[in-house]
């Protein structure tokens, strides 16, 4: 966890995040993106599954989800830059523990809109085995979450943490309807 405060405490600068960005767009928008769209076929074909592919529901549902789920992750990116000087790496991370945007829906937006645009590709183009993928990735992350990022959280903004944690959903946003509401 040294680590963690370490990197909370150094400058980052613009350059710094920008190439932080840039990397992970390659990363999160383009390579997973493309395993998922050519890769997972193939492997549906070699294992023998069928698509689920059934023309314009798949692409309503699927166009959606993309759309949906990558304006909420886009929208975390924003925020995290703007309004607390980092990035979501945690060797850049965020200066500030962040509560409002998307963060006052669910404490980990980006997760939840990275997942659903991802799963969004895997209906468009109909394959279980990307369906498959990104529940793996999913899980990997939400172990990471919980494992790590939680813990360093808490010894970084300690009970300011806390009190978030215990309002705030971890990644599924159900409570927008009652905090809407009470106002």
């Amino acid at each position: 966890m040294n680590n963690f405060q370490k990197w909370q405490n150094q400058d980052s600068s613009n350059k710094n995040r920008i190439l932080a960005l840039v990397i992970g767009a390659l990363i999160f928008l383009i390579m997973i993106p493309a395993f998922l769209v050519f890769v997972s076929p193939q492997v549906d074909n070699y294992l023998g599954i069928s698509s689920f592919y059934h023309g314009l529901g798949n692409i309503i549902i699927g166009v959606m989800a993309i759309i949906v789920g990558g304006f909420i992750a886009m929208w975390t990116i924003v925020i995290q830059i703007r309004l607390a000087s980092g990035t979501p790496f945690p060797m850049l991370p965020t200066k500030k523990l962040l509560i409002v945007g998307p963060f006052k829906y669910c404490r980990n937006p980006m997760t939840s809109g990275t997942v659903t645009a991802y799963v969004g590709i895997s209906i468009l183009i109909g394959s279980f085995a990307a369906l498959i993928a990104v529940a793996i990735f999913a899980g990997i992350l939400i172990g990471y979450l919980k494992i790590i990022e939680e813990k360093e959280l808490e010894m970084r903004f300690g009970s300011d943490y806390l009190e978030y944690k215990k309002k705030t959903p971890f990644i599924i946003p159900v409570t927008i309807v009652r905090r809407d509401s009470k106002k």
